[in-house]
């Protein structure tokens, strides 16, 4: 069975390459995917599935069902960036966005695991859900879509995720260990002072003073109230204030982002943040509210499972290509909320395109290595399979 799936997957991996283009050309954002949903939706009453919406933009779709047992997801997020793309690819993007981070891979790899487990689909003791998700880079997706009951009918037990990775090669799928993405929390203080001429600011409150205030305190916070031992940062990324160079403003906003792998300490950076941004606006005689804008825990991939799948994927691929991996990064995943509620096992899929230099995610040059699709849609459906087999 093993070299099947991966046979199988290389007779398809033009189809799924020609997904990946289509979903590159027609790039869209957050939960405003109506080309991308409707295309998805097609593809999958071609093969025989009857696809859900669920939550705003969301599809799910259920293969085997035919025999009892357990249900795993098996999940793909679909939404691009608000960037220009500058790669000159024949298949660019026709839109004003890109898909800079290789959701394109993911959804057109879901369709690939969609085609091999309805082609196995009497082996499937149990159910896989196919998780197509909107708006991952909002941080909010995943979590709109467990409100609208992914969870339930039928009920899940396990998760797995995929995301390609452009800065290695190879197609290995590397599986991630225990907390390996942190928290987001995406944040503005709102600052309001009093407004004034630049040649009287004894008669202002100054809001750019208070916000350079707040700042340079709140780099004190991971320096020095943050163990060394406890990965965690604290960036402030966009500081708007004024208009002219005479005017002193009435008010300021800086906008920034926390990242950690411990709920205590993003829960303190949280407090601190607060308490800091009040305390120093008070002391100046302005106000300082702060407003969270969006934000998802730690991303923690379940030991037991993550062994178990990297297991199968190691006797589909080799050793050499499943690989377990302890590195930690401080980028942000959404599906965080899947991995609050049951065991998931999150896995990075190498796929670097050889002698090509842009290997940035979320810029406009990056591409991946289609090629990649293979392990990757034959690797997520094997590795289905065989955990609902032994999980019964």
């Amino acid at each position: 069975m093993e070299n099947n799936f991966v046979k199988r997957a290389g007779e398809i991996l033009p189809e799924l390459i020609a997904h990946r283009r289509y979903f590159h050309e027609n790039a869209e954002l957050g939960t405003n995917l109506p080309k991308t949903v409707a295309y998805v939706t097609k593809e999958l009453v071609a093969l025989g599935y009857d696809p859900k919406p669920c939550g705003p933009c969301g599809l799910v779709a259920l293969a085997g069902g035919k025999k009892p047992g357990k249900v795993i997801i098996v999940r793909g997020d679909m939404d691009a960036l608000p960037i220009t793309e500058e790669t000159g690819l024949p298949f660019a993007s026709k839109t004003p966005y890109m898909h800079a981070c290789g959701h394109d891979m993911h959804t057109a790899g879901l369709l690939g695991v969609a085609k091999l487990l309805k082609e196995h689909e009497d082996e499937i003791e149990g159910t896989v859900k196919l998780m197509f998700q909107p708006d991952e880079e909002g941080i909010a997706g995943a979590k709109k879509m467990i409100d609208d009951g992914l969870f339930e009918n039928p009920k899940v037990d396990a998760a797995i995720g995929a995301h390609v990775f452009a800065q290695q090669e190879g197609g290995i799928m590397a599986s991630f260990i225990d907390a390996a993405l942190a928290s987001s929390d995406i944040f503005a203080i709102n600052i309001t002072g009093k407004g004034g001429h630049g040649a009287s600011p004894e008669t202002t409150i100054d809001p750019i003073n208070v916000g350079v205030h707040i700042h340079l305190a709140l780099q004190a916070v991971i320096s020095r109230e943050i163990s060394g031992l406890s990965p965690a940062v604290l960036t402030i990324g966009r500081f708007s204030a004024g208009a002219m160079a005479n005017v002193i403003p009435a008010t300021a906003v800086l906008e920034g982002t926390i990242r950690t792998f411990s709920a205590e300490v993003r829960e303190k950076i949280r407090t601190r943040l607060v308490e800091i941004s009040s305390s120093i606006a008070e002391t100046f005689g302005a106000t300082a509210e702060v407003v969270w804008k969006s934000g998802c825990p730690p991303l923690y991939n379940e030991p037991n499972l993550v062994r178990e799948i990297n297991g199968y994927l190691q006797d589909l691929l080799t050793p050499e290509k499943a690989i377990i991996v302890e590195t930690k990064h401080m980028g942000s995943e959404d599906f965080a909320y899947v991995s609050e509620i049951v065991p998931t096992s999150f896995i990075g899929v190498y796929a670097k395109k050889a002698d090509w230099d842009f290997t940035s995610h979320h810029t406009s040059m990056v591409d991946f290595d289609e090629s990649v699709l293979v392990n990757q849609a034959a690797g997520l459906a094997y590795a289905a399979i065989c955990w609902l087999k032994n999980n019964k």
